[in-house]
């Protein structure tokens, strides 16, 4: 089946699926006669791993330890675990930063009056470490 076909079959656009054939993420199909890529049912089942994990949230180098673990039938299963927990941990420090992001947010938005006065907090705090204009930060 042609990139199109695996495309519509797996949610991954094309430009996608190349881009991982190019960093070596899944394999480069076989090229028929007419020089178009040419894609085999094993192909669309790794994209749809591929598509799931990424859906997670998974890194493409946490979805390259996956597929060789998913490829390995001899892995132990907490190999698998601990990509995982890997993984939920990083989204647990993501969460508390976007906490605090959202609440520094939220209390500057509570101090701004909202009309029609020029003064604003949200500015004035966003202000505060910009560089000034014609100086460079390095």
């Amino acid at each position: 089946m042609n990139i199109g076909e695996v495309a519509e079959r797996t949610g991954v656009p094309p430009k996608t699926i190349r881009y991982y054939e190019e960093i070596d993420l899944i394999p480069s199909p076989a090229r028929g006669a007419n020089g178009y890529r040419s894609y085999t049912d094993e192909a669309v089942h790794t994209l749809r791993f591929v598509a799931a994990a990424r859906n997670l949230g998974f890194t493409v180098e946490q979805c390259r330890a996956l597929l060789a673990l998913y490829r390995d039938k001899d892995r132990a299963s907490a190999d698998v675990k601990r990509v995982a927990n890997e993984h939920i941990a990083a989204i647990d420090r993501k969460m508390e930063e976007l906490g605090a992001m959202r609440k520094v947010l939220a209390t500057l938005a509570r101090r701004c009056h909202g009309d029609d006065r020029p003064d604003c907090p949200i500015i004035d705090e966003l202000s505060r470490d910009a560089p000034r204009r014609g100086a460079r930060r390095d």
